[in-house]
């Protein structure tokens, strides 16, 4: 038996709470990850998980051996990098999850100069507006946009998202222009609703000293910023979205900006991953890439602290931990 596997293997099936998905993240049969476990259990003279046909959970041996694992299999990478070659150029696979919005506008078109630098890390990268378990779901680091609640996660922030409320000029020409954000009750709003709780999200505006939080009218609701941004180019309503998706529909006329004087609250961007997995080389730079690339993006950089807007709950267009963003 390899120890050193075995101990891996046991540290991912107590992550995943499950033989199958523990296998399925190593891309491993599932009868190898069993095996390797039980192995680990008669060396150990402990029994380490409690199997049903439901769940695997960890026993208080195992909750203890766990730590140790973890330590110890950290170590042993720093060790390997410290004198490897991948410290200079990290390889392997690195799984990725983020925003749609920002994945399609932000990320991918950025890549290419991501793989010249790195050309041996293979990325998955996984594009939803909900919030996945990094953990469960074996994922390294996630962008994240929103403010953060799960005190399990290491968070570095990185960037800051604006919004900007607007129409297509079809629906301004049929319904009018709006001249303050209490005449939206009286207009179509494009909603949108939390993955998580199915709650429609307030909309939020700021001007000077006034701040308004309403709960707007609708005739559609969606869960997708790609899918958002749509709706208002169709017409179906007033949409608040982030400006980097919105930036050439302006420009082109496509999109008409609406209460200019108004401003939704920005919302922090984090790249974020489990505080107990040890940050490989190949987690390591694609954090720095990030964190370059918002720096030097004119829409999504850090701005000073005094021109930050009061934190507050959020506009519809970017949710609670990087959802729709």
């Amino acid at each position: 038996m390899n120890k050193l596997q075995a101990m891996e293997v046991f540290v991912q099936v107590v992550d995943c709470g499950s033989f199958t998905r523990a296998a399925d993240m190593l891309q491993m049969p599932k009868a190898t990850v069993s095996t390797l476990v039980q192995s680990l259990e008669t060396a150990l003279s402990a029994k380490l998980l409690h199997r049903t046909t439901r769940q695997v959970t960890v026993t208080s041996d195992g909750a203890a051996y766990y730590e140790h694992c973890v330590r110890i299999l950290s170590d042993v990478r720093d060790a390997e990098e410290s004198l490897s070659r991948h410290r200079l150029s990290p390889s392997g696979r690195l799984r990725v999850d983020s925003p749609t919005g920002l994945s399609s506008e932000i990320l991918i078109p950025a890549l290419p100069g991501f793989f010249e630098r790195y050309p041996d890390i293979t990325l998955e990268l996984g594009s939803t507006d909900r919030v996945v378990d990094l953990v469960e779901e074996g994922i390294d680091c996630a962008v994240r946009g929103g403010e953060l609640y799960d005190t399990s996660l290491i968070a570095r922030r990185v960037g800051v998202i604006n919004f900007v409320t607007c129409a297509a000029p079809s629906y301004v020409e049929r319904y009018g222009m709006p001249l303050h954000p209490r005449d939206l009750e009286r207009h179509r709003c494009v909603n949108y609703f939390s993955t998580k709780t199915g709650k429609i999200t307030n909309w939020d505006f700021s001007r000077d000293d006034e701040r308004i939080e309403v709960a707007l009218p609708g005739t559609i609701a969606l869960n997708d910023s790609n899918s958002y941004v749509k709706a208002g180019l169709a017409g179906l309503g007033v949409i608040t979205m982030t400006d980097y998706l919105l930036t050439e529909y302006l420009a082109t006329g496509r999109m008409v900006r609406l209460l200019p004087e108004w401003r939704s609250d920005p919302l922090p961007v984090h790249i974020v991953y489990p505080q107990n997995r040890h940050l490989s080389a190949k987690v390591r730079v694609f954090v720095e890439w990030v964190s370059e690339l918002f720096a030097s993006h004119p829409h999504l950089r850090l701005q000073p602290a005094d021109s930050a807007a009061p934190g507050a709950p959020r506009p519809p267009g970017a949710f609670q931990l990087g959802q729709g963003v």
